[in-house]
């Protein structure tokens, strides 16, 4: 039924967002009408992912799903770093870091928590991972704020561009130890292929491998054209609403852009394959600090407003406060309900805040 909702707004959607702005129909509804339709369309590359991920087991599948999810946000981001919203974009990515590490990783907690009481994953990945987001949140992201404080912005600008490279760099090491070298080093009862203790049974994909592709290329083209004119929207609805730049980017562009990964985590969960909804929330965050924002860094320079990764203050101590909170949570391989109600609590006060700012 769920699917059907989503397939009706994505026939209706796209031909509406592709009429309304070529005849310029109001902004406030057509930022809502591009907003829905991006959604609806999320939802399709969840499911393709989702089917991959059957194929290709749960490593793979949660990267897949980490970076289609991600490609959405990606593409938003470029299209407001032509239009020069720097602040948006930077919004953008401390949005979608506190989105998957509070809000992504708590509903998943939280919904698989209220059907089984405890839920486990792979410790030794749950590890792997806090290492690297102390590294890639805390460290790449509260450096250049730290020295840009005594360089001009040219400094500045290169002091990102060499951390971007160096985040790239150790992001493909990262994935060349876990999906080469390390493969299948640091088992557990509760990561074979197929997902946690209870769901061993073999599934079938909804969909071929071949109709997934095409389906992830036909809505990643979708999703591009569309994101393209959400961002000709932002100025005038935040005008409208009382929205800043800030709270447009961590919440709503954030919301927007991680649909997909958003609901395949949860959906994960809910069927007790912890591995993958895991590997979709941390996945998606490394990937978001140590390849999208570099990428977008890098791009900047193509364009006549330059990105340098310096965070202001609140979104600083937002983001180190939600890694060190699911650093603490997740590093015993154990979740339940409660400690998905503890990030969603956590998310909801940043979200009060970013709103009052």
């Amino acid at each position: 039924m769920v699917n059907k909702i989503f397939a009706l707004a994505v026939f209706i959607g796209v031909p509406i967002s592709v009429i309304g702005s070529l005849l310029h129909w109001p902004s406030i509804l057509m930022f809502i009408v591009y907003c829905l339709t991006i959604i609806a369309l999320s939802s399709f590359m969840g499911r393709a992912t989702e089917s991959l991920a059957i194929v290709a087991g749960p490593r793979i599948g949660g990267l897949l799903n980490a970076t289609f999810g991600n490609a959405v946000e990606l593409i938003i981001a470029i299209f407001a770093l032509r239009e020069g919203l720097t602040e948006v974009v930077l919004a953008s990515l401390t949005g979608s870091v506190l989105g998957n590490l509070l809000l992504v990783a708590g509903l998943s907690f939280f919904i698989g928590g209220l059907k089984y009481k405890v839920q486990t994953y792979n410790v030794f990945d749950a590890r792997h991972n806090s290492g690297l987001l102390m590294f890639a949140v805390i460290v790449a992201f509260v450096i250049p704020e730290v020295f840009s404080i005594s360089m001009n912005e040219s400094e500045t600008l290169t002091l990102s561009i060499g951390i971007s490279i160096i985040l790239i760099l150790l992001y493909l090491a990262a994935l060349f130890f876990k999906l080469v070298t390390h493969r299948g080093v640091y088992q557990t009862e509760n990561n074979k292929e197929g997902g946690a203790a209870g769901s061993h049974h073999e599934e079938v994909p909804e969909w071929s491998v071949k109709r997934s592709i095409l389906i992830l290329a036909l809505a990643t083209l979708a999703v591009a054209y569309i994101s393209e004119n959400l961002v000709h929207t932002f100025e005038i609805v935040a005008e409208s609403f009382g929205w800043s730049e800030l709270f447009i980017g961590i919440i709503i562009v954030a919301i927007v852009g991680n649909a997909a990964e958003h609901a395949s985590a949860v959906l994960m969960a809910y069927k007790n394959k912890m591995d993958i909804s895991v590997e979709i929330a941390i996945g998606s965050t490394l990937q978001v600090a140590m390849f999208v924002a570099p990428v977008l860094v890098l791009l900047s320079l193509m364009f006549p407003t330059n990105l340098s990764l310096v965070f202001s203050l609140p979104e600083l101590v937002s983001m180190a406060s939600a890694v060190l909170l699911m650093i603490i949570i997740s590093n015993d391989g154990e979740t339940n309900w409660f400690e998905g109600a503890t990030l969603l609590a956590a998310y909801l006060i940043m979200g009060v805040g970013f709103y009052l700012l």
